[in-house]
């Protein structure tokens, strides 16, 4: 192995965070929603189209990512 090279090339990094960025912005989209009042439930906004398919559609995304990201073998040109 020579000294100084990563075991994981720049490249497959940029992937890496792209992916925790997906993940990240999808636990986002989740967020929210409570209220103070214990007897009031928020149902349309508990189950909202954002909270149900769109964030974990984008943590899921960041995790194909990440799998990518670690499978994937540059060229050596």
């Amino acid at each position: 192995m020579e000294s100084g090279k990563f075991a994981i090339p720049f490249k497959n990094i940029r992937f890496i965070l792209a992916g925790l960025a997906l993940m990240i912005i999808g636990y986002a989209l989740m967020t929210g929603g409570g209220t103070t009042d214990p007897l009031v439930f928020p149902e349309e906004e508990m189950f909202s189209f954002r909270r149900i398919v769109l964030a974990p559609l984008f943590i899921l995304a960041g995790f194909v990512v990440e799998i990518f990201a670690i499978m994937y073998k540059p060229s050596d040109k």
